[in-house]
């Protein structure tokens, strides 16, 4: 089954996941140790994330480590964009309506 970005930042521990791999590439071990679960439920939600493209793989000897791919994580920021500029024109409106309020009381 083919996952999108949005089903992997549905999950809040996913969630965690991504932030806590923006700041460095990580082991799966390492990831395991900021979580009070197994390491197989974060191997799960690390393949989740690694299908929906957000984090990438990094072979290096014998460990994996995992970072974030920012060009994904722009697919979110597109989305969320749309509801950025409908909410800063209903300021904006309301910004109007308050002033025009105001300027009427004086």
């Amino acid at each position: 089954m083919r996952r999108d970005v949005f089903q992997a930042i549905a999950d809040p521990t996913r969630r965690a996941i991504i932030l806590l791999i923006a700041v460095q590439a990580m082991t799966p071990n390492a990831i395991a140790e900021h979580f009070d679960t197994t390491r197989q439920a974060v191997s799960k939600h690390l393949r989740i994330l690694t299908e929906c493209e957000l984090v990438k793989q990094q072979q290096s000897g014998r460990e994996i480590h995992y970072q974030l791919n920012g060009t994904k994580m722009g697919e979110i920021d597109q989305w969320l964009d749309q509801f950025k500029q409908i909410w800063e024109s209903r300021f904006n409106q309301l910004d109007n309506v308050l002033l025009t309020l105001k300027n009427t009381k004086k």
